[in-house]
C-alpha cells in the first residue's frame, strides 16, 4: 500500500467530501477519486458509500482509519527518528497510567532533554491494557505500568517507587474521616475499580475472597472522571493514592490496611532494536535507578 494514497484515503474520511479533500490535498477531484478507486480494487473491500452531501464510511473503512492513523505515526516516528546521523534526535513515545512514578520518569526527561535538546518526548495516558496493545503495536516506545500486569514478553526494569492502594472518598462520607479501610470495610461500599484487567487479582487477594463479591458500580481507565462521579455523591473508588490531588477539595484518600502496596515498572518489546534517542532514554533511566 502506497503511504501517500493512505493519506488521501484519510484526508477524505476526514472531510467527508471528495471536494474538500481534493482542495486539501492540492489535486485534482478526477485524480482523487481515481485514486482512492485504485486502493479499493487493491485492497479488494469497499471503503465507503457516496452520498448527496458527503461519504460514509463502510466498515472495512472505519478499520483502515483507525489503522492507517496508526500507520502513518509509526512511518512519521520511523523517519523523525532515523533523520538525523551527526547528532542524536528523534522522538520518544511513552505510555502510561496515573501514578507518582511519573514524577521519577520526568526528572529523567529532564536530564535527557538537557544532553540531548533535540530528543522530543511525546506522552500517551492509559492503563496497563492500553499502553500494553500500544507496544504491541508499536505505537509505543516505551510503557509505564502499574503491577500487576504481564511482563514476561517485555524488557523492562523495576522503577524505585511504590503506588498505595486505598479508597477515595466525598468528604461527606461515613468512613471518610477513617485512618485505614479495613477488608470488612469493603463489603458495605459502593465501588468504582480499575479496568485494569489483572488489578482484581491483586486486591482479590489482600481481600482474601473474589472482587465479585463487593457491589461495584463502575470502572474506570483513569481515575480523573470516576473523581466526579464520587463529588457527585456515586459511590467511591478503589484507587492509588496521590492520582487526585485531594487537599483544598472534597475528596479525602483513605488507605488501606494491612497496606497494599504496587511496584511501577518501565516496559519495552522483548529484544527491540531501540532508535538511538530510545536507546539513551532508557540508558538515562537505568542510571537514575542506580543513584
Amino acid at each position: 500500500m502506497d503511504f501517500r494514497v493512505l493519506n488521501y484515503f484519510l484526508t477524505v474520511a476526514q472531510e467527508k467530501t471528495i471536494s474538500k479533500a481534493a482542495e486539501s490535498l492540492h489535486l485534482s477531484q478526477p485524480t482523487l477519486s481515481k485514486q482512492l478507486k485504485e486502493l479499493e480494487e487493491e485492497l479488494g473491500v469497499r471503503l465507503f458509500t457516496r452520498g448527496n452531501r458527503e461519504i460514509t464510511l463502510t466498515e472495512d473503512g472505519h478499520y483502515l482509519v483507525n489503522r492507517g492513523k496508526e500507520i502513518l505515526s509509526l512511518v512519521d516516528t520511523t523517519m523523525t527518528n532515523l533523520s538525523s546521523k551527526e547528532t542524536i534526535s528523534g522522538k520518544i513515545v511513552v505510555g502510561g497510567g496515573e501514578t507518582k512514578a511519573m514524577q521519577f520518569i520526568a526528572e529523567s526527561v529532564r536530564v535527557l532533554t538537557e544532553e540531548y535538546p533535540d530528543v522530543k518526548i511525546h506522552l500517551y495516558s492509559g492503563n496497563a491494557d492500553d499502553v500494553s496493545e500500544k507496544l504491541d503495536k508499536g505505537i509505543l516506545d516505551f510503557g509505564i505500568v502499574i503491577d500487576p500486569v504481564e511482563k514476561k514478553k517485555y524488557d523492562y526494569l523495576r522503577l524505585p517507587r511504590t503506588d498505595q492502594w486505598g479508597i477515595l472518598f466525598y468528604k461527606d462520607h461515613p468512613y471518610a474521616k477513617k485512618e485505614a479501610i479495613l477488608p470488612e470495610d469493603l463489603k458495605s461500599l459502593s465501588l468504582f475499580v480499575s479496568s485494569q484487567s489483572l488489578v482484581d487479582d491483586q486486591i482479590g487477594e489482600w481481600l482474601g475472597k473474589n472482587l465479585d463479591s463487593q457491589q461495584i458500580i463502575g470502572t474506570y481507565n483513569l481515575l480523573y472522571n470516576a473523581s466526579i462521579m464520587i463529588k457527585e455523591g456515586i459511590g467511591c473508588a478503589l484507587c492509588i493514592d496521590g492520582i487526585i490531588n485531594t487537599q483544598g477539595t472534597d475528596l479525602t484518600f483513605v488507605p488501606l490496611k494491612p497496606n497494599l502496596e504496587a511496584s511501577l515498572n518501565i516496559i519495552w518489546k522483548k529484544n527491540a532494536i531501540l532508535s538511538k534517542a530510545a536507546a539513551v532514554f532508557i540508558k538515562t533511566i537505568q542510571t537514575s535507578i542506580r543513584l
